[in-house]
């Protein structure tokens, strides 16, 4: 009997496998770590950038982000590798006052953001445009453009610019403490004659620290927000809406770019030696390889051979395959329950040996007579 209960369950068994179906699993074994969390890909220890003060990954050389310092330096741009090297440096003669941000347009224009205004005083603020080198090599005199933009309601203090990656129109965010900032658009097509009117679009996330640096994902959809303290993903549109954020692990942050993989970010810290860290953006999980039920279902084509009926043929074997399987466990777990033939076999031998008469199988003990 147990014998023949073995068999049933391994029959059972091969047919759910057959039919596609969930197994009840065996002891339970310890899960995969699950990727995303946020891992340190380098640290920036060049002596020439020791107030790293924003991050744009390069449109034009892979595993490239350039990087400015800082107000009180002069007007130059780092291009740092994976490794935290820093394998360019191109200056260009402009009096920068406060540097603050650094973005790259999907034409390769790399846009020095001169924006900071710590006292509030500034009539305007100023971005530079220079273009990626055609080679990484130091440049000392690279030509740039200027172009002057002024708020609608007075100065700001504002440490973030934002390239909208299928427009190129540019968005500051303002560095506001205790109460939220406001995202700012530059006209659809500034101008480098006379001064851009900026327009303020929304307000921005609050936070106690304010935002310093931010980035567009390449898809236009979503904006991530760097604080000193956290992250923050926001939807696009007329009304940005804030959709999570998360803490990282450094601190007095000032930097965030796209990452190696495009779907992640990179978050760094102002200071010498200062590390970058490779993190998913917040209310999204980074996985090697996304299965396939994370994407929405494709319409199902027609086979190359085969008759159109196969799919439901197919569909119906699995339900046939199924319900045989769960017919065979039934009759394994109820009709011949575990131990059963075993007790009774045990017991038999037990009535031989002592001369008793031999167990009934149905419960009753039997007579002599």
């Amino acid at each position: 009997m147990s014998l023949l209960r073995n068999a049933l369950t391994l029959t059972a068994v091969t047919l759910l496998s057959l039919a596609g179906a969930a197994v009840p699993a065996g002891p339970a074994t310890a899960a995969d770590p699950t990727p995303g969390a946020p891992k340190k890909l380098f640290s920036i220890d060049d002596p020439r950038v020791d107030e790293s003060s924003g991050l744009a990954k390069s449109r034009k050389y892979d595993g490239i982000w350039w990087t400015v310092n800082d107000s009180g330096d002069t007007a130059r741009v780092f291009g740092v590798d994976a490794t935290g090297k820093v394998r360019v440096q191109l200056k260009f003669k402009a009096p920068v006052k406060d540097v603050e941000a650094i973005g790259v347009d999907s034409e390769g224009t790399i846009y020095i953001a001169d924006i900071g205004d710590n006292t509030r005083n500034r009539d305007m603020i100023e971005v530079y445009t220079i273009p990626e080198p055609a080679q990484l090599e130091d440049e000392e005199n690279v030509k740039f453009h200027r172009y002057d933009f002024e708020y609608p309601d007075g100065a700001h203090d504002a440490e973030t610019l934002l390239i909208e990656p299928q427009t190129n129109r540019l968005y500051f965010v303002t560095k506001v403490k205790s109460k939220p900032g406001a995202f700012y658009a530059a006209p659809e097509s500034a101008s480098r004659e006379g001064t851009n009117k900026l327009t303020k679009l929304a307000d921005a996330p609050s936070s106690p620290y304010g935002v310093t640096d931010g980035t567009f994902m390449p898809d236009g959809k979503t904006v991530v927000l760097r604080t000193y303290i956290d992250v923050a993903t926001v939807t696009w549109g007329e009304t940005p809406t804030l959709v999570a954020r998360t803490g990282t692990p450094v601190a007095q942050g000032e930097s965030v770019a796209v990452g190696p993989a495009g779907t992640d970010i990179l978050v760094g810290s102002e200071g010498k030696n200062s590390p970058v860290y490779q993190m998913a953006p917040p209310g999204k999980k980074a996985v090697a390889k996304p299965p396939k039920a994370s994407t929405p279902a494709a319409t199902p084509k027609p086979a190359a051979t085969g008759s159109s009926t196969e799919p439901k043929k197919n569909h119906s074997l699995r339900w046939i395959i199924v319900g045989a399987a769960l017919l065979a466990l039934i009759i394994t777990f109820v009709t011949f329950p575990a131990g059963r033939r075993e007790r009774l076999d045990r017991m038999a031998e037990n009535a031989r040996l002592t001369g008793q008469p031999p167990p009934n199988p149905h419960g009753r003990r039997r007579s002599n007579v």
